[in-house]
């Protein structure tokens, strides 16, 4: 009695980018030889063309999942175009009996199941977040669109189950390739990017970070609001292209301190699950706002916008972020909030500017989470801060003690001291020459004093509420 070869298995790889603890590829595995495709694709209706930062490191992310596919015996499939198009295609190639990807919640990627799905026997797996969206309900059945009840009521499903290791894998043959040089995701006239060296895109890159949060861990809670404390995770661009899985960082950070310390870490890892919770139920959310009836008249001011963008406010705070934001491709988080609310209440500027550069310069561009994060700050969103809570910058960045953060990316005014280095316009002459510093020239002078950008915000506010 003959016996026939298990048939290869295509596994479709999109903001998953791993070998360990990925479902899809575990349940493809032990069914036959594998195959992995990831498809660039920018044509599925309602796609966001992904940012110029992102782009980058997608580049060096499938570079080093390649290389460590190859070391395993294997060949990484690229393709460029329509996924439904596209993994059709390399599906009739390889002969494969399934399609095996992660589920993933952008609006689009509901779009690309669909369409795969009618051209191929796909079978879509758990994995790209701590639970799923659609199952943390209330005992209506309702979802729940604020975050702290369902905060609550998510923790009843978590843990997530323990991470899984890199199955035993065995690879199919044929399937054609783009080569990746050929996307030209890097860029090319002018060369931005050489800030970026701080980052190592990948799978180890990614453990490796782990690793070093670890070791400052315990003190999350406190260092995550210090712009000049190394107290941040810095996992999310890893995480945004999942070159780790959630609930491995989960399960990293409970094990290793204790459950009051690690609770902080663990409600951020939560909020991510709750942005992509508030992107399924309202697809348009990166492009309305969320309370229906929040239509705030914005100001038209392109020389504002570009100051901002290019960390020329006047506000050391705002400008040390923006300029970090350009350098790295990332921002402190309390940083993002203090820069945020700046642009849209002290300049009065639409909330959807500032959200598009932040999608173009960020390594850890999610779409959920960055609608999220700017909603909240206009007050337009279903779970938001209140608009009339106008972030003061000076005293933001004396209450998170910024002068170190300020000197390392807003480097002209590195020789003001402490008194003075958050609002240098209200620097004493002395002390401004002594620094070398020279208001409106070597530094510029407040393109909006706070008094009068919070009075116009509020009154903008008012008039909208009528």
């Amino acid at each position: 009695m003959s016996s026939h070869p298990p048939t290869p298995q295509l596994v479709w790889l999109r903001n998953d980018l791993r070998l360990a603890d990925h479902r899809a590829l575990s349940v493809a595995a032990h069914l036959g030889p594998v195959a992995l495709l990831y498809v660039f694709d920018e044509e599925t209706p309602g796609a966001w063309a992904m940012g110029a930062a992102q782009r980058w490191w997608l580049h060096h992310s499938l570079a080093a999942l390649a290389r460590e596919v190859a070391a395993r015996g294997g060949r990484l499939l690229l393709r460029r175009g329509r996924a439904a198009a596209m993994v059709a295609e390399v599906a009739r190639e390889l002969d494969a009996g399934g399609v095996h990807a992660l589920r993933h919640y952008e609006p689009w990627a509901r779009v690309q199941d669909a369409e795969v799905a009618l051209a191929v026997d796909l079978q879509l797996h758990d994995g790209a977040l701590l639970t799923r969206p659609e199952a943390v309900t209330q005992t209506s059945g309702e979802r729940y669109r604020i975050f702290t009840p369902w905060w609550k009521r998510a923790q009843a499903q978590l843990p997530p189950e323990p991470p899984r290791a890199v199955p035993e894998l065995t690879f199919a043959d044929g399937g054609s390739s783009d080569d990746l040089d050929s996307w030209r995701l890097l860029p090319r006239a002018l060369d931005w990017s050489a800030g970026f060296s701080v980052w190592t895109p990948g799978e180890a890159g990614a453990r490796e970070r782990l690793a070093s949060f670890l070791a400052v861990a315990r003190g999350y809670g406190e260092a995550r609001n210090l712009p000049s404390e190394d107290g941040s995770s810095r996992l999310s661009p890893h995480l945004a292209l999942g070159e780790i899985s959630v609930a491995s960082v989960w399960h990293a950070i409970a094990d290793a301190i204790p459950p009051a310390l690690a609770e902080p870490y663990l409600r951020e890892l939560g909020w991510r699950d709750f942005a992509a919770n508030l992107l399924d139920l309202f697809p348009d959310s990166p492009d309305a706002p969320g309370r229906r009836e929040f239509r705030l008249v914005h100001r038209d001011a392109p020389g504002d916008l570009a100051a901002w963008q290019r960390g020329r406010t006047g506000y050391p705070i705002v400008d040390a972020g923006m300029r970090q934001l350009w350098r790295i491709g990332w921002m402190h988080n309390r940083v993002r909030m203090i820069a945020a609310s700046f642009l849209v209440k002290h300049l009065l500027i639409d909330w959807r500017q500032g959200e598009r550069w932040f999608w173009d310069c960020l390594v850890d561009a999610d779409l959920g989470a960055n609608a999220m994060g700017w909603q909240w700050v206009m007050g337009s969103g279903v779970d938001s801060s209140p608009f009339h809570r106008v972030f003061a910058p000076v005293t933001q960045s004396e209450k998170f003690r910024a002068a170190a953060y300020i000197r390392q990316w807003v480097p002209e005014l590195a020789r003001l001291g402490d008194d003075d280095i958050h609002a240098p316009f209200e620097a004493s002459p002395l002390a401004l020459a002594a620094a070398g510093v020279r208001l409106g020239q070597t530094y510029p002078l407040p393109i909006v004093g706070h008094a009068e950008g919070r009075a116009r915000a509020l009154a903008a506010y008012a008039a909208m509420k009528g």
